[in-house]
């Protein structure tokens, strides 16, 4: 097994390296946020050789795939030596109806509903206890929507966050987990969840296109808590291998077709692309990597969350924390996000 960079995941006690797998898109097709069709044997493959070539924890969610995308991990890690076992992170608080496995899920962190969860992805996964066990957002009682901007509204049953944020801290307390997160939190929930149980660990979405998050990585920074975030190459945007023919031919069950991001925004993300070849060519390394590399420069951030659906992907950017940006890098990318007006936030750490 290879050595990669690592860096302590806030109080946890876990050391992580600074990429890590992400498994959403492994998770196949047939539900509402689908990357499209992937193959089972492929995508366990993309894991394990993940594992091999060093990365020492994976990320995944139980509505990835309704539940196949945590069975994907469970059968690629099952047959790992306990010393070779990468750490297993997932989420809770999207519940889908099995009887319309197409329809937006709903965002429910109920605590017997969360309860239900924790047992659940336990089995899919096949351990006794789940190493970050994450809210995956607040819970509004309603459906989750990427397309048209929204996330729906928040029904008068919506659970408090301090109520679900407590059985969080019980889960751990119990041994069920061995500490807790907070993903697509703002900086003020975060500080309301703070006063209930330290926030181990958040995850927001984060890239040189995406840049909103930086109040709460600052947040977090300021209180010991760890950062990993997810979309660092903005769901393929910024590997340097997206082009308007493959926007256009995504398929009606992949997310991304009715995204912003691939459609009316796309030429502006592609142009800030295309301004990341010539760091990458200085540095001999992958656009790819230099994107996730932007995002692991912000002060305050453990590491990234990167997907793959072939071992050949995983190739493409498991180096990329072990790459130091310059502070020339920095301001030329900080000047290539003003002149394409890709995105929003700061440009720059």
């Amino acid at each position: 097994m290879s050595s990669l960079p690592t860096l302590a995941l806030g109080t946890t006690g876990m050391d992580i390296t600074r990429v890590g797998f992400g498994s959403w898109a492994v998770a196949g097709s047939g539900w509402r946020f689908s990357w499209g069709a992937t193959d089972d044997a492929e995508s366990v493959a993309a894991i394990r050789h993940a594992v091999t070539s060093g990365v020492n924890w994976i990320d995944t969610a139980a509505v990835y795939g309704l539940g196949h995308s945590e069975e994907l991990v469970g059968k690629a890690v099952a047959d790992l030596p306990e010393a070779d076992r990468p750490y297993l992170f997932t989420k809770a608080g999207l519940v889908w109806d099995p009887r319309n496995p197409a329809a937006a899920p709903r965002r429910i962190m109920k605590p017997a509903s969360v309860r239900r969860e924790v047992e659940d992805s336990l089995r899919r996964l096949g351990v006794d206890h789940i190493d970050l066990y994450q809210v995956h957002y607040p819970d509004t009682g309603e459906s989750l929507e990427y397309a048209g901007g929204g996330f729906g509204a928040v029904s008068p049953n919506a659970t408090p966050l301090e109520e679900y944020w407590q059985v969080m801290a019980d889960l751990k307390a119990e041994g069920k987990v061995r500490a807790i997160g907070l993903s697509n939190h703002s900086a003020d929930e975060l500080e309301r969840a703070e006063a209930v149980a330290h926030v181990d660990v958040i995850q927001p979405p984060f890239s040189a296109i995406n840049r909103s998050a930086a109040a709460e990585i600052a947040w977090a920074k300021a209180h010991d808590t760890g950062v990993i975030v997810y979309s660092p190459m903005q769901s393929g945007l910024l590997t340097g291998a997206f082009t308007k023919e493959r926007a256009a031919a995504l398929t009606a069950d992949d997310w991304r077709s009715g995204h912003a991001d691939f459609t009316t925004g796309l030429d502006a993300n592609l142009a800030l692309a295309e301004a990341l070849r010539p760091v990458a060519a200085r540095h001999r390394v992958s656009v790819a990597e230099v994107a996730i590399a932007w995002a692991l420069a912000w002060p305050g951030l453990t590491g990234a969350i990167v997907g793959a659906r072939s071992p050949r992907q995983v190739d493409g950017w498991v180096d990329a924390g072990s790459l130091a940006l310059t502070e020339a890098d920095l301001a030329e990318i900080a000047g290539a996000i003003v002149r394409t007006g890709a995105g929003a936030g700061p440009a720059r750490p």
